[in-house]
């Protein structure tokens, strides 16, 4: 075998070994940067870190196969077909990849929130590159892809720290306008979870068909919401059969003539 070939493939594997070693050491080097600045997701560290060697490692990889001769031009070219064979086949799987970093990046949401999106409502539980996991009120386990979660809308019920309880309640039309407004505020008033600023609002809504309408709207924290919601349905009920003031069912009254 030629004297010159050998030391060239001696060479070559100098440069793969020593460079897949400075790959490593500046893909960690990188990640350490990363994670000095504190503002970039674990998540999105681990899959730009991965990129990072795999770009640096086809790099190597090239430079060596160039030493010991081989035509790098078309092996480049046969790299680009490839990808490009690849981008097509896995086209849903990199638009998963791209929505979980706009996720990562952007937070529309976060773990621990409780939202509303992909088509499911749940507490988030992990947030990957490809999906993102969710846990639902009744403990069941969710998993969407990223690309469904940026392709709609997301409603976010835990990023405020206050949310807004509207219940409409409905009375007779023979029953006491006054009492069931001024029934309603002390309800409201004397709940304790229900903040002071802004005052809880009752107003009537609506003449409906069979019954007379008001609508309460009252600030609680976030976390009292559907303690709120509950507690306050059963509270208007109990109170509104004490004082005797009715909450009517639809009806329709029907008058008929002789011709």
């Amino acid at each position: 075998m030629d004297q010159t070939l050998i030391l060239n493939i001696v060479y070559a594997l100098a440069i793969f070994f020593i460079g897949k070693y400075v790959a490593r050491w500046v893909t960690n080097l990188t990640l350490k940067a990363m994670n000095k600045t504190g503002q970039i997701d674990e998540t999105l560290e681990k899959f730009l870190s991965s990129v990072i060697y795999g770009v640096l490692l086809v790099v190597v990889t090239l430079a060596a196969l160039g030493k010991v001769g081989v035509e790098t031009t078309s092996f480049i070219a046969i790299l680009g077909a490839v990808g490009l064979a690849v981008g097509l086949a896995f086209q849903g799987t990199l638009s998963n990849i791209s929505a979980g970093v706009m996720i990562i990046i952007f937070k529309p949401i976060k773990i621990g929130e409780f939202v509303d999106a992909g088509g499911a409502m749940g507490t988030i539980e992990e947030i990957n590159i490809f999906n993102t996991v969710m846990k639902t009120g009744d403990n069941k386990v969710i998993i969407i892809s990223n690309s469904n979660i940026i392709g709609g809308n997301i409603t976010n019920f835990s990023r405020k720290d206050t949310r807004r309880v509207d219940i409409t309640f409905g009375i007779g039309y023979d029953d006491d306008l006054k009492l069931a407004k001024e029934t309603l505020v002390q309800i409201l008033n004397e709940d304790d979870r229900i903040l002071k600023d802004p005052a809880p609002f009752v107003a009537v809504s609506e003449l409906a068909d069979s019954s007379v309408n008001f609508v309460t709207r009252s600030w609680v924290n976030s976390a009292d919401y559907w303690g709120v919601y509950f507690d306050t349905l059963e509270k208007v009920k109990l109170v509104f059969d004490e004082k005797g003031i009715s909450i009517p069912y639809p009806q329709m009254d029907v008058h008929t003539t002789q011709a």
